[in-house]
């Protein structure tokens, strides 16, 4: 078996296919790859270089590092992308519409007798299917997508803010999706911050308790004060009960 190879890997996943007549998911099927193979020559990213494994109402693909990079797929892919949707959308009646979520991670993949397997394939369509991208997409309805990213893009490529990427546009979210339980960030295309998400709350930082109190301590200057071993005091600064035991000098 070869060995692994580092991959960028976008997930496009179309919504409510399942519930289309067999006629229009063959259709959205046509459109769905039209729309994906247009906006990758929109952003001069090879095609046919992409590993694509088909799912019926999504596309895995495996972009190898030497034939692209994450800050096009994070930026300017997504703007094609979305661009070419509200074209076909223009064009299409309500049975037709196709709106998508899609999907950003890398890591290493591996290829083996039957196809292509890795961790971070498996976190991608994680990503595609949480609840909270779905929910997203379902309030946007003044959009054709919804885009996820993992912790990982978001540190390595979004909060940059390189070029047609604007992270304030990120809302983070913590997924818990079978065996992922991680951070990802969640973006809209027209939308300034996704509708309805609330950021993740931090993780509030509360000072440590004080020591516990010893027997005889005061509060303030109202208790007594009680004084184990040699104790040398000038003046009377002390106001209440002094009870000091020890040598008296």
């Amino acid at each position: 078996m070869p060995d692994p190879i580092f991959h960028f890997i976008v997930v496009v996943d179309v919504e409510g296919f399942g519930r289309r007549k067999i006629p229009a998911q063959a259709a959205l099927r046509k459109v769905m790859y039209e729309v994906v193979e247009q906006a990758f020559e929109d952003v001069k990213l090879e095609w046919d270089a992409v590993v694509r494994l088909d799912r019926g109402d999504s596309i895995i693909m495996l972009l190898p590092a030497s034939s692209g990079n994450n800050v096009t797929l994070a930026g300017p892919f997504i703007r094609a992308l979305d661009a070419g949707l509200r074209e076909k959308g223009r064009m299409y009646t309500a049975d037709h519409q196709m709106r998508m979520r899609v999907a950003l991670h890398q890591g290493n993949c591996q290829r083996d007798e039957t196809g292509w397997v890795g961790e971070a394939i498996n976190t991608s369509t994680r990503l595609v299917d949480a609840p909270e991208l779905r929910a997203t997409l379902k309030k946007a309805t003044a959009s054709m997508m919804a885009f996820i990213v993992s912790d990982e893009i978001y540190r390595s490529v979004i909060r940059h803010d390189f070029r047609q990427i604007d992270s304030a546009s990120f809302a983070p979210v913590q997924l818990h999706v079978k065996e992922l339980h991680e951070k990802a960030w969640i973006h809209v295309p027209g939308y300034s911050y996704p509708p309805d998400v609330e950021a993740s709350p931090a993780v509030e930082e509360r000072p440590a308790p004080p020591p516990p109190r010893r027997h005889g301590e005061g509060n303030g200057n109202s208790g007594g004060f009680t004084f184990h071993g040699d104790v040398h005091v000038e003046g009377d600064q002390f106001t209440g009960d002094k009870t000091v035991h020890g040598e008296r000098r």
